[in-house]
């Protein structure tokens, strides 16, 4: 397994720097495109193939509303999308398989000091230390680097979320705290992309989800202060291999890998 671990994060590298020169998402913003990844017999050996157990998508009434600001149920809020992204995986966390989403328009971004990312998280699903996450392709001085950021409950100080402090909470990661960053991305570095990974199962229980309910909704994800809170499925991929499309970097992002 730790060989497989291994392969799959200089995998991960090698894709991440060969498709890290688009510098923004194609109508300038910064977005979360979902994708899910199921792995085929080759990609996971030596475990077997994934399963068509994840789900990842952009759904209305599922999040917070779309505006960042205003407070969940209320009038003012009534006619607002409420956008949401749905993360699953229905079944083991060992399946070849996991979902997520690719943040567009973050490459070539420096970080600096102080440099974070987060999201906040609907109460009741899952929050563990190793997903929902956010894996970080980056460079320094020519050498290629890879963190895992998060996962959902390594936030040493999370938060009532501000729209609806009773169900969601807030959690930030910064990118220099090795408690919250494995390892720490050094200041000077150049983001080459990140993305968000959830790829913890039904048998992976956290302190939110103690039966281990497999899915998690977030919103409001924030890269370094720029908040997402909404997003569109008409780009994302499903079940794409490594080396297709966009989702290179993330798609072998599956499992235990990082």
């Amino acid at each position: 397994m730790k060989r497989h671990i291994f392969a799959l994060l200089a995998l991960a590298l090698f894709v991440a720097a060969a498709t890290g020169g688009s510098a923004a998402a194609d109508d300038n913003r910064i977005a979360a495109v979902p994708f899910t990844f199921v792995g085929t017999a080759a990609d996971c050996a030596p475990s077997p193939a994934g399963s068509q157990i994840v789900t990842a998508a952009w759904l209305a009434g599922m999040g917070l509303p779309d505006n960042g600001t205003g407070l969940n149920g209320s009038p003012g809020t009534a006619n607002d999308p409420h956008s949401g992204l749905l993360l699953s995986k229905n079944g083991p966390t060992a399946d070849c398989s996991s979902s997520g989403a690719r943040i567009r328009g973050v490459a070539g971004m420096t970080v600096a000091a102080g440099f974070h990312l987060g999201f906040d998280y609907r109460n009741g699903g899952h929050c563990g230390a190793g997903a929902p996450r956010f894996n970080v392709a980056w460079k320094l001085a020519g050498a290629q680097g890879f963190s895992f950021v998060g996962g959902c409950a390594n936030d040493s100080t999370p938060t009532p979320a501000p729209q609806d402090p009773l169900q969601w909470t807030r959690v930030r990661f910064e990118v220099q705290n090795p408690a919250e960053s494995f390892p720490i991305i050094p200041v000077g570095a150049e983001i080459v992309s990140i993305s968000i990974l959830f790829d913890e199962g039904t048998d992976t229980a956290s302190l939110q989800d103690p039966m281990g309910v497999g899915l998690a909704v977030i919103d409001n994800i924030d890269i370094n202060g720029t908040l997402i809170t909404r997003g569109s499925n008409t780009d994302a991929s499903r079940g794409k291999n490594k080396g297709q499309g966009d989702n290179g970097d993330d798609n072998n992002d599956q499992g235990e890998n990082d």
